[in-house]
């Protein structure tokens, strides 16, 4: 795969996501059903295309340890973030409306260990992982200065309100459309000018 196709590919997904999981809510409930299932896909490919992106800033940041590690964080949280969501396409699957999905998540969030793990802790590596290396990016001046704020802005808009995820998907696509341009060059990226 081009390595450019992931950073575009990516945001595009949870784009798509945060809009299909705006629609699936016009009835008043989310889940189970088409929508739920199909926005549920459309972020697990997200995830899936996000594993390029820090192998590919990993590269660009020079493959130094701190960069090995905020890629490996990153990672990790990609797979937090993937089995919660393939966990709520089971729990849709299973349930015969919204009403009965409930009871399932609890049952499932009150293994130990799960809730951290998979539902706040464990996604929230995605994102710091994400951070930490777009701010090591901006350090090196490999992107403006202002992309890590964007990256910031795609974490905090859902937690203020997850409809807002249309809007931090585009945010971060913004951020990484020049990551994209600098992915398919071989050896050193140029430098960016902030």
């Amino acid at each position: 795969m081009n390595p450019r196709i992931a950073f575009v590919a990516a945001p595009l997904f949870v784009l798509a996501y945060g809009v299909i999981r705006i629609l699936d809510g016009l009835d008043g409930s989310r889940g189970p059903g088409l929508a739920w299932t199909s926005g549920h896909i459309a972020f697990i490919t997200a995830m899936i295309l996000f594993v390029s992106t820090f192998v590919q800033m990993r590269r660009m940041a020079g493959r130094t340890t701190l960069a090995t590690a905020s890629a490996t964080v990153g990672i990790a949280g990609v797979l937090a973030l993937i089995t919660q969501f393939i966990i709520d396409i089971v729990v849709g699957f299973l349930s015969a409306d919204h009403a009965a999905m409930g009871p399932l998540f609890e049952r499932i969030q009150a293994v130990p260990g799960v809730s951290v793990a998979v539902y706040s802790g464990g996604p929230m590596l995605f994102y710091l992982g994400q951070l930490a290396i777009v701010v090591q990016l901006a350090a090196t001046r490999r992107v403006k200065v202002w992309t890590p704020f964007l990256v910031l802005l795609d974490f905090l808009l859902p937690l203020i309100d997850k409809d807002f995820i249309p809007l931090g998907a585009i945010c971060l696509l913004i951020s990484f459309v020049p990551l994209a341009g600098q992915a398919s060059r071989t050896g050193k990226p140029t430098p960016a000018l902030a």
